[in-house]
Protein backbone atom coordinates (compact mmCIF):
# COMPACT_ATOMS: atom_id res chain seq x y z
CA UNK A 1 0.00 0.00 0.00
CA UNK A 2 1.33 3.42 -1.00
CA UNK A 3 0.34 6.87 0.23
CA UNK A 4 -0.39 9.38 -2.55
CA UNK A 5 -1.19 13.09 -2.54
CA UNK A 6 -3.40 14.42 -5.31
CA UNK A 7 -3.63 18.13 -6.11
CA UNK A 8 -6.66 19.00 -8.20
CA UNK A 9 -5.93 22.22 -10.13
CA UNK A 10 -3.22 23.60 -7.82
CA UNK A 11 -2.66 27.33 -8.27
CA UNK A 12 0.18 28.47 -6.02
CA UNK A 13 3.67 27.15 -6.81
CA UNK A 14 4.98 27.67 -3.27
CA UNK A 15 2.21 25.44 -1.86
CA UNK A 16 2.94 22.73 -4.42
CA UNK A 17 6.67 23.02 -3.71
CA UNK A 18 6.06 22.61 0.02
CA UNK A 19 3.83 19.61 -0.67
CA UNK A 20 6.54 18.12 -2.89
CA UNK A 21 8.97 18.38 0.02
CA UNK A 22 6.44 16.75 2.36
CA UNK A 23 5.88 13.96 -0.17
CA UNK A 24 9.61 13.26 -0.20
CA UNK A 25 9.61 13.24 3.62
CA UNK A 26 6.72 10.77 3.79
CA UNK A 27 7.73 8.67 0.76
CA UNK A 28 4.51 9.60 -1.04
CA UNK A 29 3.84 10.06 -4.72
CA UNK A 30 2.38 13.39 -5.87
CA UNK A 31 -0.29 13.55 -8.58
CA UNK A 32 -1.02 16.90 -10.25
CA UNK A 33 -4.28 17.34 -12.15
CA UNK A 34 -4.36 20.10 -14.78
CA UNK A 35 -4.83 22.92 -15.18
CA UNK A 36 -1.88 24.00 -13.05
CA UNK A 37 -1.54 27.65 -12.06
CA UNK A 38 2.21 27.58 -12.71
CA UNK A 39 4.94 25.93 -14.72
CA UNK A 40 6.67 22.93 -13.18
CA UNK A 41 10.06 24.40 -14.00
CA UNK A 42 9.21 27.66 -12.27
CA UNK A 43 11.92 28.81 -9.85
CA UNK A 44 9.45 29.32 -6.98
CA UNK A 45 8.39 25.70 -7.16
CA UNK A 46 11.95 24.42 -6.97
CA UNK A 47 12.77 26.94 -4.22
CA UNK A 48 9.91 25.60 -2.05
CA UNK A 49 10.97 22.01 -2.60
CA UNK A 50 14.52 23.07 -1.68
CA UNK A 51 17.25 20.57 -2.46
CA UNK A 52 14.81 17.64 -2.39
CA UNK A 53 13.53 18.31 -5.90
CA UNK A 54 15.54 15.41 -7.36
CA UNK A 55 13.75 12.93 -5.06
CA UNK A 56 10.20 13.95 -5.93
CA UNK A 57 8.03 11.24 -7.45
CA UNK A 58 5.21 12.96 -9.34
CA UNK A 59 2.94 12.60 -12.34
CA UNK A 60 0.75 15.10 -14.21
CA UNK A 61 -2.73 14.34 -15.59
CA UNK A 62 -4.92 16.13 -18.13
CA UNK A 63 -8.06 15.95 -15.98
CA UNK A 64 -9.70 14.03 -13.12
CA UNK A 65 -10.93 11.25 -15.41
CA UNK A 66 -7.38 10.74 -16.71
CA UNK A 67 -6.19 10.48 -13.10
CA UNK A 68 -8.97 8.02 -12.09
CA UNK A 69 -8.35 5.79 -15.11
CA UNK A 70 -4.67 5.42 -14.19
CA UNK A 71 -4.92 5.15 -10.39
CA UNK A 72 -6.92 2.56 -8.52
CA UNK A 73 -7.22 2.61 -4.76
CA UNK A 74 -9.03 4.26 -1.86
CA UNK A 75 -9.78 7.97 -2.38
CA UNK A 76 -10.11 10.44 0.50
CA UNK A 77 -11.34 13.91 -0.48
CA UNK A 78 -10.27 16.76 1.79
CA UNK A 79 -12.74 19.63 1.56
CA UNK A 80 -14.21 22.31 3.76
CA UNK A 81 -17.61 20.78 2.95
CA UNK A 82 -16.83 17.35 4.40
CA UNK A 83 -19.01 16.19 7.28
CA UNK A 84 -16.39 14.07 9.05
CA UNK A 85 -13.01 14.75 10.58
CA UNK A 86 -10.11 12.81 9.04
CA UNK A 87 -9.35 11.55 12.54
CA UNK A 88 -12.11 8.95 12.02
CA UNK A 89 -10.31 7.41 9.03
CA UNK A 90 -8.76 4.00 9.64
CA UNK A 91 -6.09 3.86 6.95
CA UNK A 92 -5.25 0.29 7.96
CA UNK A 93 -8.65 -1.02 6.90
CA UNK A 94 -7.69 -1.01 3.22
CA UNK A 95 -5.03 -2.93 1.34
CA UNK A 96 -5.33 -0.55 -1.60
CA UNK A 97 -3.18 2.47 -2.36
CA UNK A 98 -4.32 5.56 -0.43
CA UNK A 99 -5.06 8.80 -2.32
CA UNK A 100 -5.40 12.02 -0.31
CA UNK A 101 -7.14 14.44 -2.69
CA UNK A 102 -6.97 18.21 -2.23
CA UNK A 103 -8.52 20.98 -4.33
CA UNK A 104 -7.37 24.28 -5.77
CA UNK A 105 -6.53 26.97 -3.23
CA UNK A 106 -9.33 29.29 -4.39
CA UNK A 107 -12.09 26.89 -5.45
CA UNK A 108 -11.37 23.47 -3.95
CA UNK A 109 -12.45 20.26 -5.67
CA UNK A 110 -15.24 20.46 -8.26
CA UNK A 111 -18.66 20.09 -6.63
CA UNK A 112 -19.73 17.26 -8.93
CA UNK A 113 -16.70 15.19 -7.88
CA UNK A 114 -17.44 15.85 -4.21
CA UNK A 115 -21.15 15.07 -4.64
CA UNK A 116 -20.29 11.71 -6.24
CA UNK A 117 -18.02 10.85 -3.29
CA UNK A 118 -19.84 12.25 -0.23
CA UNK A 119 -19.01 9.26 1.98
CA UNK A 120 -15.31 9.88 1.40
CA UNK A 121 -15.28 13.65 2.02
CA UNK A 122 -13.47 14.88 5.13
CA UNK A 123 -12.94 18.29 6.70
CA UNK A 124 -9.95 19.23 8.83
CA UNK A 125 -11.68 20.99 11.74
CA UNK A 126 -11.05 24.72 12.17
CA UNK A 127 -12.78 27.66 13.80
CA UNK A 128 -15.45 29.69 12.03
CA UNK A 129 -12.91 32.51 11.52
CA UNK A 130 -11.29 30.92 8.44
CA UNK A 131 -12.54 28.95 5.44
CA UNK A 132 -9.71 26.45 5.64
CA UNK A 133 -6.07 25.94 6.49
CA UNK A 134 -3.29 26.48 3.96
CA UNK A 135 -3.16 23.71 1.36
CA UNK A 136 0.39 22.63 2.14
CA UNK A 137 -0.44 22.49 5.87
CA UNK A 138 -3.46 20.29 5.14
CA UNK A 139 -1.37 17.93 3.04
CA UNK A 140 1.26 17.69 5.80
CA UNK A 141 -1.41 16.98 8.43
CA UNK A 142 -2.92 14.19 6.34
CA UNK A 143 0.44 12.68 5.38
CA UNK A 144 1.38 12.55 9.05
CA UNK A 145 -1.99 11.08 10.07
CA UNK A 146 -1.81 8.33 7.43
CA UNK A 147 1.83 7.42 8.03
CA UNK A 148 1.40 7.46 11.80
CA UNK A 149 -1.53 5.04 11.58
CA UNK A 150 0.22 2.76 9.14
CA UNK A 151 3.35 2.79 11.34
CA UNK A 152 5.43 1.45 8.47
CA UNK A 153 9.16 2.00 8.87
CA UNK A 154 9.54 1.82 5.09
CA UNK A 155 7.46 5.02 4.89
CA UNK A 156 9.08 7.14 7.60
CA UNK A 157 11.79 6.86 10.21
CA UNK A 158 10.75 7.60 13.79
CA UNK A 159 14.26 8.79 14.63
CA UNK A 160 16.97 10.83 12.92
CA UNK A 161 18.25 8.51 10.17
CA UNK A 162 21.82 7.28 10.24
CA UNK A 163 22.13 8.66 6.68
CA UNK A 164 21.93 12.08 8.33
CA UNK A 165 23.14 12.71 11.88
CA UNK A 166 21.94 9.43 13.37
CA UNK A 167 19.48 8.50 16.07
CA UNK A 168 21.92 9.10 18.96
CA UNK A 169 23.12 12.51 17.74
CA UNK A 170 21.55 14.65 20.45
CA UNK A 171 22.42 12.12 23.16
CA UNK A 172 26.13 12.57 22.40
CA UNK A 173 26.23 16.38 22.28
CA UNK A 174 28.32 18.08 24.95
CA UNK A 175 26.49 21.12 26.28
CA UNK A 176 29.57 23.39 26.22
CA UNK A 177 29.86 22.80 22.46
CA UNK A 178 26.33 23.95 21.68
CA UNK A 179 26.94 27.69 21.30
CA UNK A 180 30.08 27.49 19.19
CA UNK A 181 28.91 24.77 16.82
CA UNK A 182 25.15 25.29 16.69
CA UNK A 183 25.21 26.41 13.04
CA UNK A 184 27.19 23.34 11.97
CA UNK A 185 24.65 20.95 13.46
CA UNK A 186 21.70 21.98 11.31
Amino acid sequence: MKINVVLYHPEIPQNTGNIMRSCVGFNAKLHLIKPLGFSLDEKHLKRSAVDYYQYINYEVYEDFDDFKNKNKGKYYFLTRYGHKSPSVIDFKETDEDIYLIFGAESTGIAYDILKDNLDDCYRIPTTDKIRSLNLSNCAAIMLFLASEQLNDSSIVSKEEPDTMKGHNFIDNIKINELDSKHKEWR
